[in-house]
């Protein structure tokens, strides 16, 4: 694999630069004849932005300028030699001599990362980096390169003292993350001690240590420049500190984290994705709220450019709200469309990544749109939003198994970008399509006809399942289930199906927008459901039921019965007042365009199915945090 990516032909023992554009121009124009990059440019802007994160050179006269960038070509390392060395802002003051420029794909595959692996083993070699500086020909250089030294028959007689845990990651992924981890490594054997080392690179985080491991280890090292999750180290002794002092010197770093002091989690900390009361929730929550807050600028941003181009441009029709044609409220329409389509994969993916990390991207994406398009396995309508739930915590778990089996190392670097992704898609492809997929259809067609016989009977009764199945899944199976009936009803000239819908449609969405106003004080929503509460409120208005769909995901248990208790008295007071809508929508919107029979009274209905599901969801989520500090306490 490293001849791939390293060969004579990229290496430069005498380079003539004498500052540290200078090398990166020389290291560049090697690769660009040997048709590595396609943009010598491009590819400088990026290495310069690299380096405005972190200085990349090292002690000992090493420097690795990396970056990835669309103007990598193929994955390649460029090696060049300064015989009387560049002033490059390393660490230790001294001059660079040796430089490795690390040229990768951006969004490409990730074979240099394990070249990177074998590099950072080298460098921190004994003697490696005098006798590379002394290499006469290329051939030498690579052949120091490519050379094999058994290390581990100088350790094996080390009596184990124990077992540390190590965590390194910069801001790039690329270099110092693995070049920290292989120091680890060294310095642990060294001291005696066994180690695992979590890396947070470029391709994921990799090699997590367990919770049983967490237990059993004697310290903690964080060497790392990226965020991670410090919540699981609490209570063990802990050293925190940059990606580079590992590399420096390892095993003093190990020295100190076990004589450090018991790590502590802060408040903040453990309550940042949760409101105070909220420290006993798990991880499935975690992965909720990731995909919820992927989700919700894609559901404000197609919510409000919907809301908008309708309530300007629409007018009423038989067949719905409808912009004239030629209105440039089409394109603005249009737009907001593309947002909706995308949140409902938006969540499924980003379930799926909080569960995974990156292998699991790519399917959980994949499986929320399957979920959410019903034609993939031969319903009228999609799973909305619990499809996409199902689909994400799906693939996040079976990706997870796949990339936790231990692999041969050739094949390792291809899990992450093609094993994981592949298997995964076809998984959940398979599942909704071959064994979900069916009693979708099935349940659909029988709601559809439970419907049909209940349409000359009790209309109280019509209206409770009506409205609770408007305000269930908020634009999923049930909901259209529902809409589509109630449409099927005006061509056969029974408009008041469609009344007690159009009542129960912006039920959802409003009523979450007064929670988070009247609830605003209680410490009851998290602050980005406030804020998402004023564009819910807004979307209800033109009866865009799925601007309550973050809050539903965040918290079904309290959200979901009260939007289907609101819904449900709207529609059963829209029934009783013999409210009829001859357009196919719904929401104040549509009464005040006059496509209502008794706009006020239909008004009414909405507002008070609206106080209902607002009032029963706060007084749910004061219950559901009451019981969360008891279990607390």
């Amino acid at each position: 694999m490293i001849t791939k990516l390293i060969n004579e032909k990229l290496i430069s023992l005498d380079l003539k630069a004498n500052s540290k554009e200078e090398v990166f121009k020389e290291l560049i124009d090697v690769l660009y004849s040997q048709k590595r990059i396609s943009d010598k440019e491009k590819f400088l802007e990026d290495i310069k932005a690299r380096e405005k994160l972190g200085n990349t050179g090292f002690e000992d006269g090493v420097a690795l300028p990396h970056a990835k960038s669309s103007a990598v070509l193929e994955p390649a390392v460029v090696i060049g030699v300064s015989r009387n060395g560049i002033e490059y802002g390393a660490e230790d003051g001294q001059p660079s001599k040796l430089f490795f420029m690390i040229a990768s794909p951006d969004g490409g595959d990730n074979h240099h990362i394990e070249v990177l692996a074998e590099l950072s083993s080298k460098l921190i070699e004994e003697g490696f980096i005098d006798s590379f500086l002394k290499a006469e020909t290329n051939d030498q250089a690579l052949a120091l390169l490519l050379e094999k030294k058994d290390v581990l028959a100088t350790d094996s007689n080390i009596e184990t003292k124990g077992f540390v845990i190590g965590v390194t990651g910069c801001p790039a992924g690329v270099a110092h993350t693995y070049l920290a981890a292989e120091a680890l490594e060294k310095g642990a054997s060294a001291l005696g001690y066994q180690i695992k080392v979590e890396t947070n690179g470029s391709i994921g985080v990799k090699n997590s240590p367990t919770e049983d491991e967490i237990q059993c280890a004697d310290a903690i090292i964080v060497a790392c420049d990226k965020q991670v999750d410090m919540a699981r180290f609490a209570g063990k002794r802990l050293i925190k500190t940059n990606v580079k002092a590992p590399i420096k010197d390892a095993k003093g770093l190990i020295n100190q984290a076990l004589s450090s002091p018991v790590y502590e989690a802060e408040q903040g900390c453990a309550q940042s994705v949760s409101n105070k009361a909220s420290q006993a929730r798990s991880d499935m929550y975690r992965f909720l709220m990731n995909g919820v807050s992927h989700m919700i600028p894609f559901v404000v941003t197609g919510g409000l450019l919907i809301a908008l181009s309708l309530a300007i441009g629409g007018e009423p029709t038989e067949s719905g709200m409808a912009i004239p044609p030629g209105s440039m409220w089409n394109q603005i329409l249009d737009v907001g469309v593309v947002a909706f389509t995308l949140m409902i994969p938006i969540l499924a993916g980003y379930i799926a990544y909080a569960i995974a990390d990156r292998p699991a991207l790519a399917p959980g994406l994949i499986g929320g749109w399957i979920a959410n398009h019903g034609s993939f396995y031969g319903a009228e309508a999609g799973t909305g939003f619990i499809g996409a739930i199902i689909a994400g915590l799906l693939v996040g778990y079976f990706v997870k198994w796949i990339t936790s089996v231990n692999y041969h190392k050739f094949i390792q670097p291809l899990v992450p970008i093609m094993i994981a992704p592949i298997t995964g898609s076809l998984f959940i492809a398979g599942l909704f399509i071959f064994v979900i997929g069916a009693p979708i259809a099935s349940l659909m067609d029988g709601l559809t006809a439970m419907l049909t016989s209940m349409s000359s009977g009790n209309v109280v009764l019509l209206g409770i399942v009506l409205g609770g199945m408007a305000g269930f899944d908020m634009g999923g199976p049930f909901n259209k289930v529902a809409f589509l009936f109630s449409v099927g009803m005006i061509a056969s000239g029974q408009t008041q199906f469609m009344g007690a819908m159009a009542c129960a449609i912006p039920v959802a969405p409003l009523g979450m927008g007064i929670a988070t106003f009247l609830g605003r004080k209680l410490d009851i929503f998290e602050k980005s459901e406030l804020e998402t509460g004023k564009a819910a409120g807004a979307m209800g208005l033109v009866g865009i039921s799925e601007g309550a769909i973050p809050f539903a995901a965040q918290d079904p248990v309290s959200v979901i019965p009260a939007n289907m208790l609101g819904s449900i008295v709207a529609a059963v007071m829209a029934f009783s007042f013999g409210i009829t809508d001859s357009v196919a929508h719904g929401g104040p919107v549509v009464a005040l365009l006059g496509a209502m029979n008794d706009p006020l009274l239909a008004l009414l209905c909405m507002i008070a199915g609206s106080f209902v599901t607002a009032l029963t969801c706060i007084t749910l989520k004061k219950i559901r945090k009451a019981r969360l500090m008891a279990a607390a306490a």
